[in-house]
């Protein structure tokens, strides 16, 4: 084991990412990945309380769920295996988090009225509170969600590449239509670069968090203060014995997932090659059909069964 925690466990990736005292590095990691378009000053952690939403074991459905200083909305996940309908699940969040916006100012506006009259608010009080024009855009005004989604895996929806980014955009001119709505996929299988060629802040972030698991001391080429945080937030010795049990755990399920996966993913080459040999043999075997070889000797060049053979030239 080397002497960082894996941040592909859930435990690691919110000791890192998800606490108060790492909300610096958070915050570095959002900026560097939104270099250009967004710069984050401050971030509030949601409080779980209003996240009902469950998973299994897996707890709360966000692995990281804030708000910015301006009031943006940010999904930050870790998935560390892929599995079926991914992409909808990601969907399905990030509607969620705008539905949620829309909910809590609609509670917000209504304490105010109840505060300015001193008796509860209706149904029919809200809508008729102010003019209709004005009520109906005013409730539907929202703050940008981002979701960001980290994952240890390759998924068939995407292209083969690191990072994907997704808008809702007009599909003949590319044109974005709402700014207001973001997906990000960094899918780290495809992150292939090296140390030494890691230029960027970003790229050396992101390289990093893919190794450091490995690592027994972070690289003399790391020097920027960012890496001397992690250093700190990220080893194994500086966990608390109740951290240390959870990480451990976290860590078993990681590595039994991992192997899950593998033994699903050697089955399934495994099956793809025998179906693939099956289809070379039958097309072997109608070819000499049609060189007029009898069944026995289609038989003995191809291993297939005389009643195998039969079978197959005649379908």
């Amino acid at each position: 084991m080397g002497k960082f925690i894996n941040p592909f466990t859930d435990v690691g990736f919110k000791k890192i990412f998800g606490q108060e005292v790492s909300k610096d590095l958070l915050i570095d990691f959002l900026n560097d990945l939104l270099v250009g378009e967004r710069s984050i000053k401050d971030i509030t952690f949601l409080d779980k309380e209003l996240l009902p939403e469950y998973m299994g074991d897996r707890g709360v459905i966000y692995d990281i769920y804030c708000t910015t200083e301006a009031g943006e909305h940010i999904i930050v996940e870790m998935q560390n295996r892929f599995h079926s309908s991914f992409l909808d699940r990601t969907l399905f969040y990030m509607c969620r988090a705008i539905g949620r916006q829309v909910e809590n100012l609609r509670e917000k506006r209504r304490k105010e009225r109840e505060l300015q009259t001193g008796k509860p608010e209706t149904e029919e009080d809200f809508l008729l509170s102010e003019p209709m024009q004005e009520n109906y855009g005013s409730r539907y005004k929202l703050s940008t969600v981002y979701g960001i989604f980290l994952m240890n895996f390759r998924e068939p929806g995407l292209e083969e590449k690191f990072r994907t980014d997704t808008v809702i955009a007009d599909r003949e001119s590319g044109k974005v239509v709402n700014p207001h709505f973001r997906q990000i996929f960094l899918q780290f299988p495809y992150f292939t670069k090296e140390l030494k060629d890691c230029e960027t802040l970003y790229d050396k972030l992101i390289y990093t968090l893919k190794n450091m698991q490995h690592w027994n001391r972070m690289p003399d080429a790391l020097k920027e203060q960012v890496f001397s945080r992690l250093e700190e937030l990220a080893a194994v010795a500086n966990l608390s014995l109740e951290d240390r049990i959870a990480y451990d755990k976290a860590l078993d399920r990681y590595r039994v997932s991992r192997i899950v996966e593998e033994d699903a993913r050697e089955a399934g080459w495994k099956k793809g090659l025998a179906e693939g040999q099956a289809k070379e043999k039958v097309a072997i075997a109608r070819n000499l059909k049609s060189l007029g070889l009898s069944t026995a000797q289609i038989a003995q060049a191809t291993g297939l069964t005389e009643e195998e053979v039969e079978s197959t030239v005649n379908n």
